[in-house]
């Protein structure tokens, strides 16, 4: 693939890492900032500091404000901005009335009430005018280690396999693999679903709990995954793949997990809201976890760890006492309903 033009909607830390591979492979780069400060840093100085500290952004790279110039005459769209973001932007993609042959949203999240998936609010908000070709990244990328070209592995997926195909060859490097998909449902839910496990893990080190623990909440938890992703139509293989299982470890054993961290922190004693202001940036598991709440219940999915990760964040139920009450559930098989059919 030649070179492109290509914007980036969204200057945090994953949406700048993406920017840098894109430049790496020698598109035009555009990304998108919601501050004059952030975009005249990454113009003037080349860098991030607030969310990327000791990287420089190749030259290829230019920043600013006005999502319409970010827009102008590009051939791919990376949309990465938190969920609660995704409206918006998507409105004002709409808005910017130009035609873009390939969306790619790398955003991992379920909006709490609707319940819909991120392409799913981007539908809602009419995305078929804008493109017909929107495709997912997701899967095991912190930021930070994407931004330093330490090898990583992800996976795109979208129902038109061309589209994958194209992000496919937008994004890989000899640093940055990328695999193809057509199971959108499975991809979307694994990389907002795994968020929800790492508040687990980092909840359970936080009281003192060693590996054993970490090793339960996985284990259980993509169990727990895979059970509530297939109700909704998901392919369980994916679960297996790295936009599941691959996501779930990364998150759940970082440093780099913000997650993680929250739960760690929440697991210290530490208020929801305190925790939420100390981050200082968007910690998706805390509404997905709402989310995935609501869904299990509408679907009727057994969801038990997610269901005590829910009562420590929204109804005050101690850590200690949310894990006593998942230890003294009923005896079960390994196996049993791990898929939904």
């Amino acid at each position: 693939m030649g070179a492109k033009k290509v914007a980036v909607l969204g200057a945090g830390s994953w949406g700048t890492a993406l920017a840098i591979v894109l430049a790496d492979n020698g598109h035009d780069v555009t990304i998108w900032a919601r501050r004059h400060s952030q975009a005249k840093e990454m113009n003037e100085h080349k860098t991030n500091e607030q969310y990327l500290s000791n990287i420089t952004l190749p030259e290829n790279i230019t920043a600013t404000t006005d999502v319409k110039e970010a827009l102008k005459e590009r051939e791919a769209v990376i949309v990465s901005v938190p969920t609660s973001g995704i409206r918006g932007m998507t409105r004002q993609l709409l808005e910017a009335h130009m035609e873009i042959p390939l969306i790619v949203h790398a955003t991992k999240g379920i909006e709490p009430d609707t319940l819909l998936r991120v392409s799913e609010m981007m539908a809602e908000e009419g995305m078929h005018k804008l493109s017909s070709n929107l495709v997912v990244l997701s899967g095991p990328s912190h930021a930070e280690e994407v931004a330093s070209r330490q090898p990583t592995t992800v996976t795109v997926s979208s129902q038109v396999m061309d589209a994958a195909k194209r992000s496919q060859d937008l994004f890989m490097n000899t640093q940055f693999r990328v695999y193809t998909s057509q199971d959108m449902v499975g991809v979307e839910l694994g990389g907002a679903l795994k968020n929800v496990m790492a508040l687990g893990v980092g909840l359970a080190e936080g009281l003192g709990y060693g590996d054993n623990a970490r090793a339960a909440i996985m284990t259980r938890g993509i169990a727990e995954m895979t059970r509530l992703g297939t109700k909704l139509g998901a392919d369980p293989l994916t679960f297996s793949g790295l936009s599941g299982l691959g996501d779930l470890i990364v998150t759940c054993t970082s440093k780099y997990s913000r997650n993680w961290r929250a739960g760690y922190r929440l697991g210290r004693g530490v208020s929801l809201d305190q925790v939420l202001e100390e981050m200082g940036m968007v910690v998706e598991g805390v509404k997905t976890t709402q989310a995935v709440s609501q869904l299990a219940e509408r679907e009727g999915v057994e969801v038990p760890i997610t269901t005590a990760i829910y009562d420590v964040l929204f109804n005050g139920q101690s850590p200690v006492r949310a894990g006593q009450l998942l230890m003294d559930r009923d005896p079960k098989k390994e196996t049993e309903h791990i898929v939904e059919w």
